[in-house]
C-alpha cells in the first residue's frame, strides 16, 4: 500500500533517547550529551536538531550533526521491529523529486512490489526545492528511505545515520559516502552497447545529446558511448554534442542545432528515450527520415519508446528491477544489529541491453 505524503507529521523522539539510571553501568557510546557538548549546545537543542526540528539555525543544525558524525552517535532505540514482533505497521519512505513520467513510475511500482511481500507501507516524500525531506523524515517513525532522483547532502546522510534511519540510493546523481549503499546499472556498458551497434552498421559520424553534465549516470552512459568509438579510430565532435538536461524540448532544440549545419551526423545517441523523442521531432522539422536519413538510439526503455514511429532502439534498463532490489536491500540494512565501520557499501549493479528496434538502419555514405 502506497500512502501519498501531504502534511509532514510532527511526531518527536525523544522518548527514545536513553536516560542514565543510578546504579546502572555507564555505555562507553557516544550518547547525546557527548553531542551536545562535542558541538557546544544544550542536549535539548541536540535532541531538536537530530529529531527534524525546524526552529534551529541551520548553523547550529549543520553543528550538531556534524558533531554526531564526529563522535559516531547513534540514536538509542531505533532498531525497527523484526517480523513478527510488533503488530504496528512499519513504513519506509521513497524519496523522490517527482513522479511523473513512466520512469518515475517504474521505480514506483518495483519498491511497492518488494513492500508489499514484505508487508510494510510506502510513504512517497516529495524533495522540493526549499523543504528538507530528511528532516520531514526524522520527525515521525520512518524505518528506511529509498532515495532517487536526489542529490542528497553529506548533512542529510549524517543526519539520518545518526537516527538509524538506513538509506540506499537508486543510480546517484553524484559519488555518495562509500558508506552509503546503491542501486544502479551498467550504465557505462550500455552506452558502449550504443555505439557498437551503430558502428557495426556502418556509421561513422555521430552526435550525442546527454543529461544533465554534472550527473554520473549521464557521463557514464557518454564515456561508454565514447571509448567504442575511441577503439575503432572514430572522432566524436564537440559541435555535434549538447546537454539536454532530460528534458524533451530543450533536446529538441539541441538536436536542431546538431542537425541544422552543412554538415550533419548519419546517428546520434540520447542518454535518455525522452530526449530522443526530442530528436525525433527536431529530425521531423528539418526533414530528416528516420532512420533513413538518420538513426536513433536512446537509453532507458520506458513505453515511450514503443509508441514512438519508427519504434525506438534503446538501451534497455530494468527500471521496475532498480526499485525492488533497492527496497529489499533496505530491509536487510534494517536487520543489521552492527555495519563494521569503514567497511564498503553494498552495491548493486543491474544488466542493460539494447533492444533493437526500427530507428537504426545500415549507413552506406553518399
Amino acid at each position: 500500500m502506497v500512502k501519498i505524503e501531504v502534511f509532514a507529521q510532527s511526531i518527536r523522539h525523544e522518548a527514545r533517547y536513553a536516560v542514565a539510571m543510578p546504579g546502572r553501568p555507564t555505555s562507553t557510546k557516544p550518547t547525546l550529551a557527548t553531542v551536545a557538548k562535542a558541538a557546544g549546545v544544550s542536549v535539548p537543542t541536540a535532541s531538536k536538531v537530530l529529531s527534524g526540528g525546524t526552529d534551529v539555525s541551520a548553523g547550529t543544525r549543520d553543528r550538531v550533526i556534524r558533531s554526531a558524525e564526529r563522535v559516531g552517535y547513534r540514536r538509542p532505540g531505533s532498531r525497527p521491529a523484526r517480523r513478527g514482533e510488533a503488530s504496528r505497521i512499519r513504513l519506509v519512505d521513497l524519496v523522490v523529486s517527482n513522479i511523473e513520467g513512466t520512469w518515475a513510475n517504474g521505480i514506483l511500482s518495483g519498491v511497492e512490489y518488494a513492500a508489499t511481500a514484505a508487508e510494510c507501507d510506502v510513504v512517497i516524500t516529495i524533495a522540493r526545492p526549499g523543504r528538507d525531506w530528511a528532516a520531514r523524515l526524522l520527525r515521525r517513525p520512518s524505518e528506511g528511505a529509498v532515495v532517487v532522483l536526489v542529490d542528497p547532502t553529506s548533512a542529510q546522510l549524517a543526519g539520518l545515520h545518526a537516527a538509524g534511519i538506513p538509506v540506499v540510493i537508486i543510480d546517484p546523481i553524484s559519488r555518495p559516502p562509500g558508506s552509503v549503499p546503491s542501486v544502479g546499472v551498467t550504465n557505462w556498458q550500455g552506452g558502449r552497447d550504443a555505439a557498437l551497434h551503430l558502428l557495426e552498421r556502418g556509421h561513422r559520424r555521430f552526435g550525442v545529446i546527454g543529461g544533465t553534465r554534472s550527473h554520473l549516470y549521464s557521463r557514464a552512459r557518454i564515456d561508454g558511448f565514447r571509448s567504442a568509438l575511441d577503439e575503432s579510430g572514430v572522432e566524436l565532435p564537440a559541435a555535434w554534442t549538447g546537454v539536454g538536461d532530460w528534458d524533451r524540448e530543450t533536446a529538441r532544440g539541441v538536436a536542431r542545432e546538431i542537425l541544422g549545419g552543412r554538415q550533419r551526423p548519419s546517428a546520434l545517441f540520447a542518454c535518455s528515450d525522452f530526449m530522443a523523442v526530442g530528436a525525433y521531432e527536431a529530425a521531423a522539422e528539418l526533414g530528416l527520415r528516420i532512420p533513413d536519413d538518420l538513426s536513433i538510439v536512446g537509453f532507458d526503455d520506458v513505453p515511450e519508446a514503443e509508441w514512438a514511429r519508427p519504434q525506438l532502439t534503446t538501451v534497455h534498463q530494468p527500471i521496475h528491477e532498480m526499485g525492488a532490489a533497492a527496497l529489499r536491500m533496505l530491509l536487510r540494512l534494517q536487520q543489521e544489529e552492527r555495519v563494521p565501520e569503514g567497511a564498503p557499501a553494498p552495491r548493486i549493479e543491474l544488466a542493460t541491453h539494447l533492444v533493437v528496434r526500427g530507428s537504426t538502419g545500415v549507413w552506406v555514405e553518399p
